[in-house]
């Protein structure tokens, strides 16, 4: 099996000054692409992953969670010019709002992309998926409550004919952890045709997934110099970081 690490990044901004736990600044993430580039990673779409047995050696997947402007403006240049693929992910319910479920840690609001903003995302570079509706812990959710999040993803996305792939990236790494929770959290994502769930974990994943709702990403932080980029895209998050 191969090894395979998955980046999780949040927004991106213009200044190393405005960096955060996050986001990272502009000129540290085209660092860090510049990196993928010359060591030649090679970078996929879930929906690839979905009909492949095994990956290169050197696969990484991008990912970047809430779908900000700030993605659109300083990310997407750079994924274009490294010729990068990534994976942006959606909380319907804020589309063309700002991520107000951020008020509670003080850093200041962040623009969400409008719906005309995700449709002329170019889909060879960027592929959406599932962030699910109201940003909500799925821990905290009831199975109806999971059911009605789904639904609303499902309302937005066809009233707009967005073309959303079914990978879903848990808001705060959150979901049922423990014994049969666990196992019905998996059995309702699942009825809801979900290809693929990622949590956190902070490690690479091998390939073949072991469990496709368990799909591990590794927290990419404002301050990453690129020597802790480096390692974290080969062993993970370390403790001493």
């Amino acid at each position: 099996m191969s090894k395979l690490p998955i980046l999780m990044y949040h927004n991106v901004c213009q200044s190393a000054s405005d960096c955060n736990k996050l986001t990272v600044s502009v000129q540290n993430l085209e660092r860090q692409f510049q990196y993928l580039k010359d060591n030649n990673y090679k970078t996929f779409h879930f929906s690839e992953l979905e009909k492949m047995e095994a990956i290169p050696q050197k696969s990484i997947i991008l990912t970047f969670d809430d779908v900000t402007e700030n993605q659109l403006v300083y990310a997407l240049p750079l994924l274009e010019k490294y010729k990068l693929k990534a994976s942006f992910f959606i909380p319907f319910q804020y589309i063309g709002k700002t991520d107000s479920w951020q008020k509670k840690t003080g850093e200041p609001e962040q623009k969400i992309m409008t719906i005309e903003q995700l449709k002329e995302l170019p889909r060879h570079i960027i592929e959406l998926g599932y962030h699910s509706y109201a940003h909500n812990r799925y821990q905290t959710l009831s199975k109806s409550e999971i059911e009605n999040d789904f639904l609303k993803c499902e309302e937005i996305i066809g009233n707009y004919n967005l073309d959303v792939f079914p990978a879903l990236a848990y808001p705060y790494g959150n979901y049922p952890k423990e014994g049969s929770e666990n196992a019905n959290f998996k059995t309702t994502i699942n009825e809801n045709k979900m290809k693929f769930g990622l949590k956190i974990g902070n490690r690479p994943n091998t390939f073949p997934f072991k469990d496709k709702y368990e799909i591990k990403r590794i927290d990419i932080k404002g301050l990453d110099n690129l020597i802790v980029f480096k390692l974290k895209v080969r062993f993970g998050k370390l403790k001493l970081f």
